[in-house]
Order: C-alpha cells, then sequence, then structure tokens
C-alpha cells in the first residue's frame, strides 16, 4: 500500500516527466523553426559533419536529436519555475543565447577542427536563430507542460 510520502514522490516525479516530455517536444519545434533557418543558410550539412556525413537528411536527423534533448534539459532546469508564457519566452530566450555559446561557437568548432569562438555575420545569424529557437522552445514547454498539468 502506498503512502502519503510515496505518492507525493511519485506525483512529483510524473510532474517533472511531464514538464520533461512538454520541453523535449518545444525543443523539436524550435528544432523545426530554427532548422529551417539553417537549411535557407545552407548550414544543416555543416551539422551532420558532427557523425561524420554531408547529408542534409542526416543533418536534419542530428539537429533535431540536438534540439529534443537540449529541450528536455530546459525542462529539468525549469521544473520549478513558475512563470507565465512571456517569462518562459524570456527564460528560452537566454537559454537559446548559452546554447549558442556552447554550440556553435565552442562544441561545434572543437569537433570538427575549426577556430572557437569565431564571431561573424554567419555567428550572428545563428545567435539570431539560437535565440528564436529558444523563444519557441519556452512558449511551447510552457503549453504543453501547463495543458500536461491540469
Amino acid at each position: 500500500m502506498a503512502t502519503a510520502a510515496t505518492r507525493g514522490t511519485s506525483a512529483l516525479t510524473a510532474s517533472v516527466m511531464s514538464r520533461v516530455t512538454a520541453a523535449a517536444a518545444g525543443g523539436v519545434a524550435g528544432g523545426l523553426v530554427f532548422g529551417m533557418m539553417m537549411q535557407a543558410m545552407g548550414m544543416i550539412p555543416m551539422v551532420a559533419q558532427l557523425v561524420g556525413s554531408s547529408s542534409t537528411a542526416v543533418g536534419w536527423v542530428v539537429h533535431l536529436a540536438i534540439s529534443a534533448v537540449i529541450g528536455g534539459l530546459f525542462g529539468v532546469i525549469t521544473t520549478r519555475f513558475s512563470g507565465g508564457t512571456l517569462t518562459m519566452v524570456g527564460a528560452g530566450a537566454g537559454y537559446g543565447m548559452v546554447w549558442w555559446v556552447l554550440g556553435p561557437l565552442l562544441l561545434m568548432p572543437a569537433k570538427l577542427g575549426m577556430p572557437l569562438f569565431t564571431i561573424d555575420s554567419m555567428a550572428w545569424k545563428s545567435l539570431m536563430g539560437h535565440v528564436i529557437f529558444g523563444m519557441v522552445l519556452g512558449a511551447v514547454s510552457w503549453a504543453l507542460g501547463r495543458r500536461a498539468t491540469a
């Protein structure tokens, strides 16, 4: 028989999992929007290079997988966040900026043997894309997370 403490822990675990799932879906949604921008700039094949390919299809799969994981992590970070839509969109925009530094300025060039922290016109376009990714992530994760806990 479940005690009140185990029921509370189960409810908390379910709540965290719903937020993480909602945020992973938000990450995919943001990844689709950002991916369309990347596709227009010819950047998706570079993403495929992370796994040794130059295929656009592989680039999309890798990009959306990364987007889902980064989205899920946003859900973990914001589990106890009690903001409304605008707060989550703002948090998502900030989160996107963090990933702009971590992804295209640090991790991706390190993996591909390119110079780190190169700020050029493509980097500024990437920043814009990461901010938009984060805003979509924040909005979708808030909406889906709210629905899951209602």
